[in-house]
């Protein structure tokens, strides 16, 4: 059973910043690029960053291009959202997502095969 579990999230304040971790079960992530995706309130899950199985290449969305940061530590099966200088529009639940084996990066939903539950960010103005 593949599991990915999220934490890290909370209520910020604009300004401020937050670290999401996402860790799978036993070697879930291994040799596989992973996402960040986020669902606000009314609004379609959308793509925010991806990284590479190695680690090396990353991608982001330009909404979050330069405040956020995505990293892994294969050793601990985690990923990492590093969030800085949060704007009340990152307000939203942030998922991470099992990618294809190797390969491209990818901004849609549909080429990640397993989900966490999600962490709600909240931030206020």
């Amino acid at each position: 059973q593949v599991q990915l579990v999220e934490s890290g999230g909370g209520l910020v304040q604009a300004g401020d910043s937050l670290r999401l971790s996402c860790t799978g079960s036993g070697r879930t992530i291994s040799g596989r690029s992973m996402g960040w995706f986020r669902q606000g309130p009314g609004k379609e899950r959308e793509f925010v960053a991806a990284i590479s199985w190695s680690g090396d290449i990353t991608y982001y969305a330009d909404a979050v291009k330069g405040r956020f940061t995505i990293s892994r530590d294969n050793a601990k099966n985690t990923v990492y959202l590093q969030m800085n200088t949060l704007k009340p529009e990152d307000t939203a639940v942030y998922y991470c997502a099992r990618g294809p084996a190797r390969g491209n990066l990818y901004a849609r939903p549909s080429e990640y095969d397993y989900w966490g539950q999600g962490t709600q960010v909240t931030v206020s103005s």
